[in-house]
């Protein structure tokens, strides 16, 4: 392919209501949207400039600005793994590449990577972190999705947790306090957590701050996040967590989540597939990671205000409306 154009700007996208972790609030989402032409035929690709990661929306412009001659004379995602590191810069034009490539070739990305195009899915859907009663209410309203996902801190655990339980009995329940607790808080909780159905504990811990974690055998399986990027993070993982959570940002785009994703299930990790809060565009290659995946967590467009036109529609942790028109289908068109 020959006379390519690369584009990448900033975009703010205002959320319907606020977003709360032990971190912080949000209240919109800041992604980069990247783009490139090529013949009449565009591809697209998005993420988010994670802070907790040291990115900005300027340091993520900036590696973006640093590869665009070479995007635009011609390099493949393989070769993307060599120039830029794992991240936001590098998920953004890699996914893009992807899009370009399915709709110059007329097939999908499915098909290109041969991998599992479904259909429909499952999501967690995320109760931020709140007061007890708060929390209750929202788990409520959301009973009937089949899993959630709960923002945590260190204060009123048990009671947020329980609030929730009660609100919502039969959804599985994701508790994720995002390296806000001690290993003594898990020691302390793991027993009472089990008994009251929780399916997964995600990054409890600090990353790099987790080897209390290694031969700890809880009730709760502990799932890794930020603890894990790339491929490269597996081998250091093996007898402190069960589970692994792939993020494209994280990853730094589809070509190493697809190896990460492999290797992990070679190794004996159960997978949970997640996200940043963004729009369909970001969720829409992680959906090719899906299968075999015990837990999904891709609710970030169910956070927005607004969506991208053909974006998912997600109504009780089901997420319908997949299609190919908005990322990573056969035909050669344009998107917005």
């Amino acid at each position: 392919m020959i006379g390519k154009r690369l584009t990448a700007c900033h975009e703010n996208w205002p959320l319907r209501e606020p977003f709360r972790i032990s971190r912080g609030v949000k209240i919109s989402a800041d992604v980069i949207h990247v783009s490139i032409d090529c013949d009449q035929v565009t591809g697209h690709g998005e993420s988010v400039p994670y802070a907790r990661y040291g990115e900005t929306i300027e340091t993520v412009l900036d590696q973006i600005g640093e590869v665009l001659p070479e995007v635009e004379e011609g390099v493949s995602p393989e070769d993307l793994l060599a120039r830029l590191p794992a991240g936001a810069a590098r998920n953004a034009l890699d996914c893009a590449l992807w899009d370009l490539m399915a709709r110059w070739q007329g097939r999908s990305v499915a098909e290109l990577l041969d991998l599992e195009m479904p259909t429909e899915l499952e999501t967690a859907i995320t109760i931020g972190v709140d007061k007890p009663e708060k929390m209750a209410e929202k788990a409520r309203i959301n009973s009937r999705a089949p899993l959630l996902k709960v923002k945590l801190d260190q204060e009123n655990i048990l009671d947020r947790v329980r609030a929730v339980r009660a609100a919502s009995p039969d959804s599985r329940i994701i508790l994720d306090p995002n390296e806000s607790w001690t290993i003594d808080i898990i020691r302390d909780l793991d027993a009472e957590l089990e008994n009251l159905g929780v399916d997964l504990l995600e990054q409890p811990l600090p990353a790099g701050k987790d080897e209390g974690l290694r031969q700890f055998h809880p009730g709760v399986p502990v799932c890794a996040d930020e603890s894990c990027h790339t491929s490269k993070d597996l081998p250091a993982l093996k007898e402190k967590y069960q589970y692994i959570n792939i993020k494209l940002d994280k990853s730094g785009g589809l070509t190493e989540a697809v190896r990460l994703r492999e290797q992990a299930l070679e190794q004996g990790f159960g997978l949970m597939v997640g996200c940043m809060v963004a729009t369909s565009l970001s969720m829409a290659p992680a959906i090719l990671l899906c299968d075999g995946a015990e837990f999904i967590d891709l609710d970030g467009p169910w956070w927005m205000a607004r969506d991208r036109e053909n974006g998912f529609d997600i109504r009780d942790g089901i997420i319908r409306n997949i299609s190919g028109d908005l990322w990573g289908g056969g035909e050669k068109m344009e998107i917005r």
